[in-house]
């Protein structure tokens, strides 16, 4: 139970379900409840493979692809700064027909990085080595499917908040919310170069 009280809350505290509530709302502008709730199953889905997989062979790919952690910090925070940049500027308003067709954002940028993002991945590798025992294995596997689930429903639910703010308190939310994942990426590629020149000394 304490492995998994400290699993469930280091994930939770970084993926943070409720601050994703204004991202999915600016992300999926304009699309249909139906297609929103869809997403938002989707993005959960998507954020549990993603975390398990590394659980299971995180250490073998990053070892298999020469890849340091710090560089996937780095390539996180990027891509979390390209989203950042798409909520400040509006560009993800009212997406064409064309756009929905193509384009799935419950994969990318949903599901990852800012779901199963670094500091989630990074966390789930490093409980992975205080495994001692199919207790803990259990523990693990039940923290990360908890905090999946509350992903889904800050997601599930997030068309009630959209009711309660109205258009205009859901676009000033999106604005903060850009500035503030924008403000998460730079420091996630600041971490990745200060290791990378720690290493280097």
């Amino acid at each position: 139970m304490t492995f998994f009280l400290q699993a469930f809350v280091t994930l939770f505290v970084i993926i943070d379900p409720p601050g994703i509530v204004p991202l999915f709302l600016g992300l999926t502008r304009g699309r249909p409840v139906r297609t929103k709730r869809r997403l938002a199953v989707q993005a959960a889905v998507v954020a549990f493979g993603v975390i398990v997989g590394f659980a299971l062979f995180g250490r073998a790919i990053l070892t298999y692809t020469q890849v340091q952690l710090p560089a996937l910090e780095g390539a996180g925070g990027l891509l979390l700064l390209l989203v950042s940049l798409q909520l400040l500027t509006g560009k993800t308003e009212e997406p064409t027909s064309s756009d929905r067709a193509t384009t799935n954002v419950a994969f990318v940028p949903l599901g990852t990085p800012l779901l199963a993002g670094p500091g989630a991945i990074v966390a789930t590798m490093l409980y992975v080595q205080r495994i001692h025992g199919p207790l803990n294995v259990l523990a693990l596997a039940l923290a990360i499917a908890a905090v999946a689930v509350a992903a889904w429903l800050s997601m599930r639910f997030a068309e009630v908040i959209h009711r309660v703010l109205t258009d205009n308190g859901v676009e000033l939310l999106t604005r903060i919310a850009g500035l503030l994942l924008s403000a998460i990426a730079v420091q996630l590629v600041a971490q990745s170069a200060l290791a990378f020149a720690a290493q280097a000394k």
